[in-house]
């Protein structure tokens, strides 16, 4: 390996957002608190801990504001929250926290199922995100992520020509960082080597991020695929939780502690503790006690060839 192999590597955890939005229950405040501050303790150093969409359409996510303010206390924390519109954009910017993340669906039917309006227009709804930010003089950074960039359940494959497209225009309308998204989990790891080769020849560094599906099996294999050709940031969720409402039968999204050993595996750092975090699991468990959680190192434990990161 080189050393730029080694650079560290950030796991933006999703499970308060994108875990638990997948869910019928609604997980306490207090119990969101705990699971923050324990996240942040086993090492996590980005979180993101809610979304501002109206209560009656996510109840499970209706007390963002007060994970912000908590999560804002920790020290070092990067306190991430998705917004699907400017409504939203304007509560992130209240809020005071640090990175919004608005969807976009690169597929014009999951864009309609999802947000109710076309791709291009939300790229529109982009612009006007970016120009309220700037003239309320907020420091939250606005990134994007192209969803379904590998493919849709619904309208079945997405062409890589029209990825590219919406990445650039993204950039057009004022996103600061763009992730491409497997949101349905259709990605196998050398369509992700090829999307994002493509991509970074366009947006360089600005393409910071890979937020990848289990749902086939392939997660681990399309993160190391992105990771070969420069990715250095991943979503994941503890407990492989999450997914998404148009991809039935999915499993969730890559599981926290499963990509934190692979990079642990290979020497490649995350900052995350082993045992911290599957203590974390654990709670989680508990509380979600009924919920089924993936994942594989929670039940193999580590190896002990594996030397310390």
């Amino acid at each position: 390996m080189t050393n730029i192999d080694l650079l560290p590597v950030t796991l933006r955890e999703v499970g308060l957002r994108d875990g638990l939005q997948s869910l019928s229950r609604t997980l306490p405040t207090d119990q969101k608190i705990e699971w923050l501050r324990a996240a942040h303790a086993a090492g996590q150093r980005e979180i993101e801990v809610g979304s501002f969409v109206p209560a009656r359409m996510l109840p499970q996510l209706a007390d963002t504001a007060q994970i912000v303010d908590a999560a804002k206390a920790l020290p070092g924390l990067v306190t991430s929250v998705l917004v699907p519109n400017l409504k939203g954009a304007l509560a992130a910017i209240d809020s005071g926290a640090d990175l919004m993340l608005l969807p976009i669906s690169v597929s014009h039917a999951h864009s309609l199922a999802n947000l109710r309006r076309t791709p291009d227009e939300a790229v529109a709804e982009l612009a006007r995100v970016r120009a309220a930010r700037d003239a309320a003089g907020s420091r939250c950074r606005i990134e994007v992520g192209l969803s379904t960039a590998f493919g849709c359940t619904i309208q079945g494959r997405v062409d890589e020509d029209e990825v590219l497209r919406m990445l650039r225009a993204v950039l057009d309308a004022g996103a600061e960082e763009v992730g491409l998204a497997d949101t349905v989990g259709y990605a196998d790891p050398l369509q992700v080597t090829r999307l994002f080769e493509k991509g970074l020849a366009i947006a360089g560094e600005r393409l910071s991020c890979g937020h990848f599906h289990d749902t086939r099996g392939l997660g681990l294999a399309n993160v190391f695929a992105a990771w070969q050709v420069g990715v250095r940031r991943f979503d994941a969720c503890l407990g492989g939780i999450g997914g998404c409402p148009h991809a039935p039968g999915a499993s969730g999204n890559v599981a926290t502690e499963d990509v934190a050993y692979l990079f642990a595996s290979m020497g490649v750092p995350t900052g995350i503790d082993f045992d911290a975090l599957i203590a974390l699991r654990g709670r989680v468990a508990q509380w979600l006690d009924g919920e089924a959680l993936h994942g594989t190192i929670a039940r193999a434990g580590l190896p002990k060839t594996m030397l310390a990161a």
